[in-house]
């Protein structure tokens, strides 16, 4: 497996930069500020549409229109942990933690927390 944008060049955090750079900017100029100035529940709703998507194209559709679902899904995604203050580099940091350990493992001790 070629391992070239495991760095913080990933496309997902370049992703995450662009996104960022569109807080503030003028609604009329960017869709990811249109988000923004309708609000954190806007952006969820989008969120959950774009994760429909992706089961459905995961259920029914071919590779070509799952990874555009997946893409749109990470996309949105992105643009809430930003408006949230989430660096990405917190969720890497946590799926590090749960690659070491038993996905049963992991899951099991969520219950217990």
């Amino acid at each position: 497996m070629d391992n070239s944008n495991c760095s913080g060049d990933h496309i997902l955090d370049r992703l995450h930069d662009v996104v960022l750079s569109r807080k503030g900017a003028d609604p009329k100029s960017s869709y990811t500020a249109k988000l923004y100035a309708k609000g954190l529940k806007k952006i969820t709703q989008k969120l959950g549409e774009e994760a429909a998507e992706t089961i459905i194209a995961g259920l029914v559709e071919d590779k070509k229109a799952l990874a555009g679902e997946s893409a749109d899904l990470l996309y949105h995604l992105m643009v809430l942990w930003a408006a949230r203050d989430l660096d990405p580099q917190s969720v890497w940091e946590k799926l590090e933690e749960r690659t070491a350990t038993s996905g049963l493992t992991e899951k099991a001790s969520r219950k217990k927390a």
